[in-house]
């Protein structure tokens, strides 16, 4: 589509306040053009499809964090109109099927693998992955409370809400669910254990995740990052129903639900580690069981104030930091041009530019996000574009040639250091 006049004025906005930075200027102006003009599609019915990049598919997840650096534009109608057209698609998504994590443009049966006999024709992948819809109505929230308006808090999205809560509800005892996901012949990481169902988990007050916001899947379903992201969700809703007169007992299972999966994170997903005190497990089980890590897709530990979850002074958050940012997190890899956050979903040595941001945006330290932007703009390989993941000790071994998540992600951190972020306000 073509890129809103708003985002242009906005975009020489941002350029005139990076002043004679002209590569980090270029970076961003070509990130926010490209995932508009190559990534975004505008339909007569007043929706935007959104693809990740170099994958022809709408995910609900990738999809609000590509656009969400836009609220610090949607002071422009134009750039408004896009943010609501692109959550009213995700709106209708959920209401076809809320158990899916990715979608088509249209409903041709395209897809990864068909994994459902009974699979809607407008699903890409239904591996059911809690953020999902988090991410989805927490646009829907920052939506209204920066442009006030309601255009997309209509049927379709009480409609989504209901569907979203009653599966929550379903998968706080995942043991009754009938939610079932195995794909014959793949690696571990890409179907579930325990015939289809997952490893077991006892009912905590959390919700059952299948899978991670990387795609893979869980050890164990209670994922802790999601959980907390739902929560704030869940609350940010409540509020919002107020607004379009909906009635008082759907309000009241939203409020109750994130009551309960914050009891539950308090109860069971908060452990002790060696050296680093009380911090935040990434999975746990319920049983006792749990998984020390961190990853470098978001919902993340690291990513907890971003998500509205804590500020970025809590105690248990910085502890969980310290570790998420150490040897101690499996998934922490150092070397020549970079340390940081990597994922199990690419290669062992390799960093994500994803979780390099979101360390920027998620510190209070001028210095380190200095540090972490000069490291990013370094190390992209001469393409211009932030990569899924490169290797530590050479960026031009990446995954992904574009993952419009991360460039969007990057310019979400730029703003920050600006103090035009529409995420950050520490």
């Amino acid at each position: 589509m073509q890129v809103p006049s708003g985002v242009e004025t906005w975009l020489s906005d941002v350029r005139a306040a990076l002043g004679d930075n002209h590569v980090r200027a270029n970076l961003v102006t070509n990130a926010v053009r490209r995932t508009i003009a190559d990534g975004i599609d505008l339909f007569d019915d007043g929706t935007a499809f959104v693809r990740t990049g170099d994958i022809p598919a709408m995910w609900l997840r990738d999809s609000t964090a590509q656009v969400r650096p836009l609220l610090a534009a949607a002071h422009h109608g134009d750039v408004a109109d896009l943010l609501i057209a692109v959550n009213r698609r995700q709106l209708r998504y959920i209401t076809i099927d809320p158990y899916a994590n990715a979608f088509n443009a249209e409903p041709n049966n395209a897809g990864y693998h068909r994994d459902f006999d009974d699979q809607s024709p407008w699903v890409w992948e239904r591996k059911y992955e809690l953020d999902s819809a988090a991410w989805v109505f927490d646009l829907a929230a920052r939506i209204y409370a920066t442009t006030g308006r309601t255009h997309h808090l209509d049927d379709t999205w009480i409609a989504a809400v209901q569907a979203m809560v009653e599966l929550w509800r379903v998968e706080q005892d995942h043991a009754s669910s009938g939610y079932r996901f195995v794909r014959p012949g793949v690696p571990p990481h890409d179907t579930l254990s325990h015939d289809g169902y997952g490893s077991p988990v006892d009912t905590t007050g959390l919700v059952w995740s299948g899978f991670r916001p990387s795609d893979d899947s869980c050890i164990f379903g209670n994922l802790v990052p999601s959980n907390a992201f739902a929560a704030v969700a869940l609350e940010k809703t409540t509020a919002l129903l107020s607004q379009v007169a909906a009635s008082d007992a759907i309000a009241d299972e939203c409020t109750n639900l994130a009551a309960q999966i914050r009891a539950g994170i308090a109860d069971h997903a908060v452990i002790d580690i060696a050296g680093r005190g009380r911090v935040y497990a990434y999975e746990v089980d319920g049983f006792g069981h749990s998984v020390a890590q961190d990853d470098a897709n978001i919902p993340s530990l690291l990513a907890l104030p971003y998500l509205g979850w804590c500020g970025p002074d809590d105690d248990t958050y910085r502890r969980t930091r310290d570790y998420v940012l150490s040897q101690t997190n499996p998934f922490y890899v150092a070397g020549k041009f970079a340390a940081g956050v990597g994922s199990a979903h690419t290669p062992p040595n390799n960093v994500w530019p994803l979780a390099l941001a979101m360390q920027g945006l998620t510190s209070t330290s001028a210095v380190e996000r200095a540090t972490l932007l000069t490291v990013l703009e370094a190390t992209t390989a001469d393409t211009g574009y932030m990569h899924e993941s490169f290797d530590v000790n050479d960026d031009a071994l990446f995954t992904r040639p574009w993952f419009s998540w991360a460039d969007m992600t990057y310019v979400d951190l730029v703003l920050a250091t600006l103090g035009m972020s529409p995420s950050v306000d520490w």
